[in-house]
């Protein structure tokens, strides 16, 4: 009992920020490294690419969002990734957790 009581009061004393970190850490980090690219492009060139694209951090989240939840080559802003890494799978996330996600990754220094 008193574990369930200490996770509740953990998970409780969370910020919104930490939880978009644990929700990106947890699940996005599998393939996109920080600033290494591997099996995927590295989080700091997908950020690089999307500011490119999207100055503000509306259309930044906006439009990262709506390409994850629905992955497309003819949609992509970043071919070159898709030719060398293959398409990102659909990963069956609400758009409003890939909000989170793409919040986060707009507030968060990879190494820049």
């Amino acid at each position: 009992m008193r574990t369930i009581h200490f996770i509740i009061l953990f998970i409780s004393s969370l910020n919104a920020t930490d939880m978009r970190g644990l929700i990106f850490n947890g699940n996005c980090t599998t393939c996109h490294y920080e600033t290494k690219t591997v099996s995927a492009p590295s989080m700091k060139i997908v950020k690089e690419n999307y500011l490119r694209a999207f100055s503000t951090k509306k259309d930044f989240v906006e439009n990262m969002s709506k390409w994850v939840v629905k992955p497309k080559k003819e949609t992509s802003i970043m071919l070159d990734s898709i030719d060398k890494h293959g398409l990102m799978p659909e990963l069956g996330f609400e758009f409003t957790t890939l909000e989170e996600i793409s919040s986060y990754i707009y507030d968060t220094d990879f190494g820049e």
